[in-house]
């Protein structure tokens, strides 16, 4: 986990092992968004384009949600800053940052470090501001990576479990992130950003409250 050749805060790279989880293969779309939570906040309007403008606190209610809605058990309580996470239950969750860089990359799957989820070439495998048109595109209109999990780089950015923070050097067993921060990680670049933003191992953050046309997510069960 990690780049050594990246920003400052991708260092250092780190072992990580995580247990085994089930990822979705597509960002939740404005259609799976609106049938849960009875609206649709995006920009960029269409059924099968990926929801955008939903803050990390708007997310953990709509997994709540679909897990009540398919007769699981939510994985989250509180509110605000205090949200908790119960890693037992079998609902629908957010990825933790080190089950997205590791369904990014390809998992066990992978045969070489790609610089991109799939493939060293950009053009392959997402949508960025050098082919986007300025605007967020129809889930898996790009190539998959070898698990089968598409626009992981690029078309929009995806929120993530963790607290921002410094990576620590040490090797860990399914990390979930600082205990507490100021920003919720993201992950993946967007139709909006440069193709260097795209790099399975770039980072980003931002208050949990932020809704933003280049924003959405995927979600993650045991």
């Amino acid at each position: 986990m990690g780049s050594s050749s990246g920003d400052d805060d991708e260092k250092p790279p780190h072992k990580v092992t995580v247990s085994s989880f089930h990822i979705g293969k597509y960002e939740v779309t404005q259609r799976e968004w609106t049938a849960i939570m009875g609206n649709n906040p995006s920009n960029f309007k269409g059924e099968e384009l990926p929801v955008e403008q939903v803050s990390w606190l708007d997310v953990i209610e709509y997994c709540n949600k679909r897990s009540l809605a398919e007769g699981l058990t939510p994985v989250y309580s509180g509110r605000g800053n205090d949200i908790t996470a119960d890693w037992s239950a079998n609902g629908y969750r957010l990825p933790t940052e080190a089950e997205w860089e590791y369904a990014a990359g390809g998992g066990n799957k992978s045969q070489l470090a790609m610089t991109y989820s799939g493939s060293n070439n950009v053009d392959a495998v997402g949508w960025y501001s050098g082919n986007s048109g300025n605007r967020t595109h129809t889930i898996a209109s790009k190539q998959a990576n070898e698990l089968g999990i598409y626009d992981m780089s690029g078309n929009i950015w995806e929120w993530v479990w963790d607290w921002y923070g410094e990576y620590s050097g040490r090797e860990q067993v399914d990390p979930v992130g600082p205990v507490s921060g100021d920003y919720r990680v993201f992950r993946g670049g967007s139709w909006y950003n440069d193709a260097t933003i795209l790099r399975s191992a770039d980072r980003d953050g931002y208050d949990p409250s932020l809704r933003y046309y280049a924003l959405g997510f995927r979600v993650v069960r045991h």
